[in-house]
């Protein structure tokens, strides 16, 4: 670790970081943590809400509103902030990038304004605005470094992201994380073993693959199969029990990263792929580069090469110009796709996209029939997909904060090979996040399947043992607070996956 310079040893300043959006502002988030602990800072207690010497909101521009809500938290924070001598509030990520001096000007007690390509400047943002006692903007048009070459603190002992490529070449209409991301960057090979590997030396056991456009990686670097190749090279590292990754695009899924998927063990039988509509017109008008058929046929070919894949995607529901038979179509895909879960968004305007000036502009009483009426349907195709698991016998990886009833009905809680939440019946022997069960499928509910008989076996692992390392040591402050449920580690898919998925 570097020395650390910034922050002295005795003053012991603490930190908050606020996490919103997309799997990449939280494994963003990682980094900033890591670069303020090496300055020197440490965690705030959990529940600080605020009260800490530096405040870091890393923010998404995925919504309309945004911009509200980061200003509204801001506003909150500006009397404790009066309160507190020496306190400083920095904003970071996509809406950063995206209003760079109109921060500043609407909240003047800011500090440091920084954007998404130098989040490795912070630590000397923050020391110069400090020095200087002027608000700091920095936003650099492209990548200064790689994040990962930034130092983490891992949110997971057991669990990692690891980021394979930042950007995106896509030119979707309701998208604006191009814009504000940039042109897709691929990462060498090497360097993305080099890091799994390290992680796996310390405990890690489960890693996802990330990129805004994952499948996409070997654009920047020439090779049309880097992907699948990196996939197989995952099942080589020895420890490394499961690889997923996120999010795939239709255009970008060949039959090569099919056969990696089906024949390396370590890459778990779980697909998230954003359909976004089954409506050829509409997929047209968002500038996606597939139609329903191709999407369909991604499916089945996925399904006769992993037959127990569980297969999870995006829809929004809205789009300008979106008819009754274009809804028709979506909920047409939905029902011979047969997802586990879907992630349903009713549409909303993304300031500086396409789609915000389009004509056609559903009225928002005609969105949410229409949202209700797909979300039904895709409750009752969960639920039944869910039933075939019931009298399987899967290893659950048990996970940290998943049950949130846990307590009370004394069971612990994991996910499955597929990514399905497992909740189980607490065993009499010592059971530790990381650590793998092995349990039959007794009950299936819409979200979640139950194992109430007793655990068949318990198996102790390099993770759990990572787990209780880190929680064995001095008490650590909280974690990064997130804007989404469910995003502390990689394991659980959250609601928002990367450019293309949240809207």
């Amino acid at each position: 670790m570097r020395p650390r310079t910034l922050v002295g040893a005795m003053s012991a300043k603490t930190y908050e970081v606020r996490t919103y959006g997309c799997q990449m502002n939280v494994h963003d988030s990682e980094r900033l943590s890591g670069l303020l602990e090496d300055a020197g800072y440490v965690r705030a207690p959990e529940g600080a809400d605020g009260d800490a010497d530096v405040v870091v909101f890393n923010t998404c521009a995925v919504r309309e509103n945004a911009d509200n809500k980061l200003y509204g938290n801001l506003g909150r924070l500006a009397p404790m902030k009066s309160r507190r001598p020496g306190m400083q509030i920095a904003v970071g990520g996509c809406l950063a990038q995206k209003d760079r001096d109109t921060i500043v000007t609407k909240a003047p007690w800011v500090d440091v304004v920084f954007g998404t390509h130098n989040i490795g400047k912070l630590p000397v943002l923050l020391e110069r605005a400090r020095v200087q006692e002027e608000a700091q903007v920095e936003i650099a048009e492209s990548l200064e470094a790689f994040p990962s070459t930034l130092p983490t603190r891992r949110e997971s002992a057991y669990a990692a992201w690891v980021s394979i490529s930042v950007g995106c070449n896509n030119t979707c209409t309701f998208c604006i994380v191009p814009a504000l991301r940039g042109k897709e960057k691929d990462r060498r090979p090497g360097d993305i073993l080099a890091e799994i590997e390290a992680l796996v030396a310390e405990g890690v056991s489960e890693i996802t693959l990330l990129g805004q456009n994952v499948n996409a990686y070997g654009s920047d670097i020439g090779d049309r199969e880097a992907f699948s190749k990196l996939l197989r090279a995952c099942g080589n590292i020895e420890g490394l029990e499961r690889v997923r990754f996120t999010s795939p695009h239709p255009r970008d899924f060949t039959d090569d990263v099919i056969a990696a998927m089906a024949e390396t063990p370590n890459v778990m039988p779980q697909l998230h792929m954003p359909l976004q509509s089954g409506s050829d017109t509409i997929l047209k008008a968002m500038r996606r580069s597939y139609r329903q058929e191709r999407f369909l046929g991604i499916i089945e070919k996925v399904r006769a090469a992993i037959p127990h894949a569980a297969i999870s995607t995006d829809i929004i529901v809205g789009f300008p110009g979106e008819t009754e038979e274009d809804f028709e179509q979506t909920m047409h895909t939905v029902r011979e796709a047969r997802f586990a879960n879907a992630f349903t968004f009713q549409y909303s305007k993304r300031p500086g996209t396409p789609a915000a000036t389009m004509d056609g502009q559903i009225p928002k009483e005609v969105v949410q029939e229409r949202y209700m009426r797909l979300v039904a349907l895709q409750e009752e195709i969960s639920w039944e997909e869910n039933k075939k698991q019931v009298g399987r016998t899967l290893e659950v990886m048990v996970a940290e904060g998943e049950g949130r009833k846990d307590g009370a009905t004394h069971r612990l809680s994991g996910r499955a090979p597929d990514n399905r939440l497992v909740h189980f019946t607490k065993p009499d022997a010592e059971v530790r996040p990381g650590d793998v069960v092995t349990v039959e499928i007794t009950y299936a509910a819409p979200h979640h399947l139950l194992a109430e008989g007793a655990v068949t076996s318990v198996r102790r692992t390099r993770a759990g043992d990572a787990w209780e390392k880190r929680n064995g040591e001095a008490a650590k402050p909280a974690g990064v607070m997130l804007g989404l449920p469910s995003l502390g580690v990689p394991a659980p898919l959250p609601p928002a996956t990367g450019g293309c998925a949240a809207v």
